[in-house]
């Protein structure tokens, strides 16, 4: 399988508010950039749809080294949180509803297509891929053509 980098991020301006996500796919000096905005969302939904859609673009299963600085996305994955809500219904173990529903539907496919270590880092402290998938999540918002969010609650 082809090994890869992925960088992801997300931004809102409020919470709920205008959002966007950015994601940057590395890949033997290869590189792509990816980012959309939307009208009326959250941090974390865009903090999930960036890692959703960057493994969207992938062709084939892969190897992938997965960096956030999303602790909920990077924490429901690898303390298996998500695994635990799903087989309960969607309700987390403080009998409330878990949130998001529709973009996990969508993230655990692909993460049994492929293979990712996820690995969280520090937003806004000088890691080169994580500021740039900041500058592409927040410039998506500025640059209008706002997406709706269907699942945004």
């Amino acid at each position: 399988m082809k090994s890869l980098d992925i960088y992801t991020d997300g931004a809102c301006s409020g919470n709920p508010g205008a959002g966007g996500y950015g994601a940057v796919l590395l890949y033997k000096g290869s590189r792509k950039e990816i980012s959309q905005g939307f009208r009326r969302t959250t941090n974390n939904r865009m903090e999930m749809l960036a890692v959703i859609k960057a493994l969207e673009c992938l062709k084939e299963p892969c190897n992938v080294t997965l960096y956030s600085d999303s602790k909920y996305v990077v924490d429901s994955i690898t303390k298996g949180w998500v695994y635990g809500w799903k087989k309960r219904g969607w309700i987390k173990s403080d009998k409330k509803k878990a949130l998001n529903v529709d973009l996990w539907e969508r993230l655990l496919p692909l993460l049994e297509k492929h293979n990712v270590e996820f690995i969280w880092v520090k937003g806004h402290a000088d890691n080169v891929e994580n500021e740039r998938c900041d500058e592409l999540a927040r410039g998506a918002i500025a640059a209008g053509s706002l997406l709706e969010d269907e699942g945004a609650e």
